[in-house]
């Protein structure tokens, strides 16, 4: 039997995004096919949601609700206006989804969706004079995006109910995300799955066993990006093995490559056949030589297994070349239902919604990092370590291969930095083709991007990029091994701004020797980029320790020492740490992203930092005017 015959099916599991494809099994599926492999897919994370938010849904999760013993005064809200919902849910759905623009006009209205708490975030936006409270986001011309926004709150009502009367684990992106996230044993993952089925657990097995009924798979890989999406994977897996164990179930994805490298847990394998570590190329065309019967098993790649007798998990690695960035093929989105994904807007900024706003052809420009230095980043994993090119003659090729399949010309190249030379060949290809698309990504703001560059490649339709400033401190960036200054990174993000592209700045606090000056001053250097308009949007996330990442492998040289880990078979990877100078950054941490919600709206951009604080903080130490004095020197 040849390896076509095979029929593999990908499945994408929730949670990961409403408005795009998580772009794991467009890769899978595009190399199989490439390979001559009967390859499908199936997003049942889309499929989860739509089923939830539908007329049969909403009536499912109203009997949930009668059947509780005492209801939650948001219950109450939902019942109350329940038949408004089961009116409202189908046309709401085919709005976000593009399908009928025209009720736009009634949503916007506010007098057609039913409003739960989600909407009294809206009451900060209440003028004095009573005014329409998002006329300044959306004006007398924004109706689309304004009843975008409005339905985005009202499907958050919805899920907080779901949230109350069926699953507090129940996230559009987090789902039960406690209960993998660096858990050293499977115990809490195994007592949920072993816990009766819930309204959201029955619909996800109805809709694994729809799509097996429809394509009749041989082989299930179930790709995990996030920890949440761990459990709905384990649960699409006990559904595959209910409806026929002789279908073989595989494990892989960023989840896996980044917690399960030490993985010894046997009742994985109650679940799944094959766990696989890192790009899942070749260890996929060395299992589906082992299921011929053309392959031992002592011969795969990259793969846990459970033994038969000994009922111990064994890592199997025979050696390999992996395939060729070059060479690993075009993604494709065929079978994927791309008019059916969820355009949402639950923040106003221009850059933040990018996100979950609209429908990206996800692409990578370059396998790994160029850089690989920083010490909060998991540089010993192959995801990052292994950096490898692709020609941009060969990258325009897999851009008009996919807008020709899909219709679409917006791309979000996921990189974990994509390296200027490279983007600046892709902008040359692009404009040498005519090809007119839109896209944004993922770089380091590093002096190579001069303003030059930044206009070059808005040209060839860059409309947003993303970096990493993390802390805004000369000292604390240095001992990261950014590679970059505060300075530096103001020049290139106003270079880009000017040139017409949003810019988004991932933001960290709690690193390794971070004191409350440090802090105040970061936010200080935050405020003047966004007052000088270097920046439109950010994000501030606590620092992690993690066992692959420089600090997690040598904390002496960042001045911390690690706390022990107990005994793991399961996943491994945040790892706790004493940090000698004693911030407690929890607390700074309300403030920091208090301040950056309303730096991204405008508000607070000529006060002291210090007023997003509920407690004394010292004076910030840079001067007021720092960046905008280098910007100025830089210009001269």
């Amino acid at each position: 039997m040849s390896i076509a015959a095979l029929r593999v099916l990908s499945v994408i599991p929730p949670m990961t995004q409403l408005n795009t494809p998580y772009p794991s099994t467009a890769y899978l599926t595009g190399f199989l096919r490439s390979r001559g492999v009967d390859a499908v897919q199936e997003d049942l994370a889309l499929a989860l949601v739509l089923q939830l938010f539908s007329v049969d849904g909403l009536k499912q999760l109203r009997a949930a609700i009668d059947a509780l013993p005492a209801r939650t005064p948001g219950l109450d809200a939902f019942v109350a206006q329940f038949e408004r919902h089961l009116a409202t849910i189908t046309p709401t759905i085919a709005f976000l989804q593009g399908r009928d623009p025209t009720i736009g006009h009634r949503i916007a209205g506010r007098a057609f969706l039913p409003e739960g708490m989600r909407f009294d975030s809206l009451d900060v936006y209440i003028a004095e004079d009573g005014e329409d409270p998002l006329a300044w986001a959306f004006g007398a011309l924004g109706m689309q995006d304004r009843a975008r926004h409005i339905a985005t709150l009202y499907l958050n009502d919805i899920a907080d109910v779901l949230r109350d009367a069926v699953d507090p684990r129940f996230e559009f992106v987090r789902y039960a995300e406690s209960l993998a996230q660096s858990q050293p044993t499977f115990e809490p993952l195994a007592a949920a799955l072993a816990a009766p089925l819930n309204l959201v657990d029955r619909t996800l097995v109805d809709l694994t066993r729809d799509a097996l009924q429809r394509h009749a798979p041989r082989v299930v890989l179930v790709s995990v990006p996030f920890p949440g999406s761990v459990y709905a994977a384990f649960r699409i897996a006990q559904a595959v093995k209910a409806h026929d164990p002789t279908i073989v179930t595989v494990l892989g994805g960023g989840f896996v490559n980044t917690e399960l490298r030490e993985l010894t847990e046997p009742r994985v394998f109650d679940h799944f056949d094959y766990v696989t570590l890192d790009a899942g190329e070749r260890p996929l065309l060395a299992l589906l030589e082992h299921l011929q019967g053309r392959r031992s098993s002592q011969r795969l790649v990259r793969t846990f297994v459970r033994d038969a007798q000994t009922q111990a998990v064994r890592y199997v690695n025979l050696v390999e070349p992996d395939i060729a960035f070059a060479d690993v093929g075009t993604p494709t989105w065929d079978g994927l239902p791309l008019d059916r994904y969820l355009s949402l807007l639950d923040m106003l900024n221009p850059m933040h919604r990018l996100w979950s706003d609209g429908r990206w052809n996800k692409l990578t420009v370059a396998q790994g990092c160029y850089w690989k230095k920083c010490s909060f980043c998991d540089v010993s994993l192959d995801y990052i370590s292994r950096y490898e090119g692709a020609s941009a003659e060969t990258l325009v090729d897999r851009i008009e291969a996919i807008v020709a399949e899909t219709g679409q010309t917006g791309f979000h190249f996921v990189d974990e930095a994509a390296p200027p030379k490279a983007l600046k060949t892709l902008a040359a290809e692009l404009q040498r083709r005519q090809l007119s698309i839109s896209w944004w990504g993922n770089i380091r703001f590093e002096k190579s991007f001069s303003p030059g560059l930044c206009q070059q490649l808005a040209d060839s339709g860059c409309i947003a990029i993303s970096g990493g400033l993390e802390v805004a401190s000369d000292r604390l960036l240095d001992l990261m091994k950014k590679g970059v200054s505060v300075e530096q990174v103001a020049r290139v993000t106003k270079g880009f701004s000017d040139a017409g592209i949003l810019v988004h700045a991932y933001l960290m606090y709690g690193f390794p020797t971070q004191t409350v000056q440090d802090t105040v001053d970061a936010l200080e250097y935050v405020r003047q980029l966004f007052e000088a308009g270097c920046i439109q949007s950010g994000f501030f996330h606590r620092f992690a320790c993690t066992v692959h990442s420089p600090v997690g492998q040598n904390p002496a040289d960042y001045g911390v020492t690690l706390q022990p880990l107990p005994p793991v078979s399961f996943a491994k990877n945040d790892i706790g740490f004493i940090d000698p100078t004693g911030t407690d950054h929890d607390a700074l941490g309300v403030g920091l992203k208090k301040a950056l919600y309303n730096y991204m709206h405008g508000i607070g951009l000529d006060e002291d930092v210090r007023q997003w604080f509920d407690f004394p903080l010292p004076k910030t130490k840079v001067h007021r005017h720092r960046i905008a004095r280098a910007l100025a020197l830089a210009a001269a």
